[in-house]
């Protein structure tokens, strides 16, 4: 790859990552708005009331991790508010079969709202945020109380709890419709940029990384909310499954891109078992995840996580191969991917409870199919350009091939075979001219081989030069032996013929001649064409008896010096 492709993809790559590695909190405020609520989590007993659960000091556990406490069902109580005036409240979309809230005003009314699957999918906003609108009193809030049934507890029991304004939902609102919206659209174009090139040039990296575009389309269909609002009747477990379902497809389609985008080499042994294991595994534990009602959600989670995780390792062998084979595309797909790799890496260690969830996270992927998406345009564009090229050098090389079988290398006259080819089944009657080289083995044996061959190079640019005067078709027939075919109401001038040959300066000022013999008749056939030829091979024999340096016909004056 040249070197400024190089240093361009290096500074894209640069200005994909900067935003995110600088910024952090800026990106996160796009959704996270509000102020945040401290919740602490108590197991649901038998028993339970809700004035006991308002009341309890010691059943709630406000410093373990949620995940620690596993799948079932929980309490969760806010620690004291006080939120006066229309306020929302916000939370992460989790793995949840019903949510019961009730909401303590500082007067002592108690209000209740209970969410089961569907009612929770229409709560969804962009960003895949669960929003409850709580009822505005004159007494602000002073306290939250949840009930959550069939908490898978994946990410936690119940995450980002925040209070925001109805101003600051719009807000996050907007600007995430905006995010998704231009993803969605960057998306749409380079489905259609790409889907385009396939059909004109049909080269299979394009046509998958089209599916890799609708599987991401549809992964930030789903996980930006915008299915829950199209699909309001979907419950929100059933978006999750799609949410594991598309993703694993989008990694799936990366693999398959990067078998397709690399030369068959790269991949060939070992690394295309590796990959298609690897294939297998995200696919297969995403369906098993699609597929699970209960606690083992927890177990196919990390296993989904772990396939994720082999995914994004396999990026390694991947490289190190496509370097060992020496690859035109490493670093095109280097600088395409380095981005989205490094991000799945993170995310991944957010799956495993190394990192604690958080909006930004939660959403890398959004950011880094994005630079993906952009980065990989032009790669596959640079990946297209060479392949033009490719195709370019071989036709070149077909063409010069075709030349080649039809010209004599050392004239660059049309040869025997693609003489005939030519010269046989035209109509009408023909003229042709066989010319042969006087006492050419002298000529030899004066100047070498090499002088020789310098004399017929020389002889054939002057019947090439005649020859062009009449349309004729001029050929090296082998030898020293040459032959010019014209229309007989349009024939060659022979004087001109002899002449031109006697006047061409020949290495060391060699005098040469040659001999013509000159036959006319129709050539519909090869019986016609060998009657023509011996004709004019007669007519030859009769100007070299006669003397060589003319020209003898059939039914025709005789030419001579």
């Amino acid at each position: 790859m040249p070197g400024w492709v190089k240093q361009c993809l290096m500074w894209l790559v640069a200005c994909a990552v900067a935003p995110w590695a600088l910024a952090p909190s800026a990106s996160a405020d796009i959704g996270v708005v509000g102020s945040p609520v401290s919740v602490c989590i108590a197991p649901v007993r038998a028993g339970d009331t809700l004035a006991a659960m308002l009341r309890a000091r010691d059943r709630f556990d406000c410093t373990s991790d949620q995940k620690s406490f596993g799948s079932g069902d929980y309490w969760a109580r806010s620690e004291p508010l006080s939120a006066q005036g229309p306020v929302s409240l916000r939370m992460a979309s989790l793995w949840q079969q019903q949510v019961t809230l009730w909401t303590v005003y500082a007067d002592g009314v108690v209000t209740k709202r209970s969410f089961d699957g569907k009612a929770l999918a229409r709560t969804i906003q962009f960003g895949a945020i669960v929003e409850m609108p709580l009822a505005t009193r004159a007494a602000p809030v002073s306290r939250l109380l949840w009930r959550i049934d069939g908490a898978a507890n994946v990410r936690g029991v119940l995450v980002g709890a925040r209070l925001a304004s109805p101003q600051e939902s719009a807000t996050s609102n907007l600007a995430m419709a905006a995010s998704y919206g231009g993803f969605a659209g960057l998306c749409l174009a380079m489905f259609v940029y790409n889907l385009a090139l396939w059909s004109a040039q049909r080269h299979s990296f394009q046509i998958v990384y089209c599916a890799m575009l609708l599987s991401l389309g549809g992964y930030a269909f789903s996980s930006s909310g915008a299915l829950a609002w199209v699909w309001p009747d979907l419950p929100n477990n059933y978006r999750l499954r799609i949410n594991y379902l598309t993703l694993a497809a989008s990694g799936a389609c990366a693999i398959a891109f990067a078998r397709t985008f690399f030369e068959p080499r790269v991949f060939s042994g070992w690394l295309n078992h590796l990959t298609n294991l690897v294939i297998a595994m995200v696919l297969g534990s995403a369906i098993l995840l699609a597929l699970a009602t209960g606690w083992e959600k927890v177990l196919l989670d990390r296993l989904y996580a772990f396939s994720f995780l082999l995914l994004t390792l396999t990026s390694i062998p991947v490289l190190w191969q496509a370097w060992r084979r020496r690859s035109d595309y490493l670093w095109l797909f280097a600088c395409a991917w380095a981005l989205p790799i490094l991000l799945a890496a993170i995310r991944t260690a957010g799956n495993f409870g190394l990192l604690s969830w958080s909006f930004l996270l939660d959403n890398s992927t959004l950011a880094a199919m994005a630079a993906e998406a952009l980065l990989s345009s032009l790669a596959i564009a640079y990946r297209t350009r060479l392949l033009a090229r490719e195709r370019d050098e071989a036709r070149e090389q077909e063409h010069a091939a075709r030349w080649l079988a039809d010209h004599d290398p050392l004239t660059g006259l049309l040869n025997r075979r693609a003489f005939l080819r030519e010269a046989i089944g035209r109509s009408g009657d023909h003229q042709l001219v066989l010319v042969d080289m006087d006492h050419f083995k002298s000529v030899n044996q004066a100047l070498g081989h090499d002088g020789g061959d310098e004399v017929l190079r020389l002889v054939s640019r002057v019947l090439a030069r005649v020859g062009a005067q009449s349309d004729a078709l001029v050929a090296r027939l082998g030898g020293e032996e040459f032959a010019l075919l014209a229309f007989a109401d349009a024939p060659i001038a022979v004087e001109l013929v002899l002449h031109a040959i006697r006047a061409e300066r020949m290495p060391s000022d060699r005098h040469v001649t040659a001999s013509l013999g000159i036959a006319t008749g129709p050539i519909y056939d090869e019986a016609g064409w060998q009657q023509l030829y011996r004709t004019a091979d007669q007519a030859l024999f009769a100007a070299k008896a006669a003397g060589r340096d003319r020209a003898r016909g059939t039914g025709a004056v005789a030419l001579a010096a």
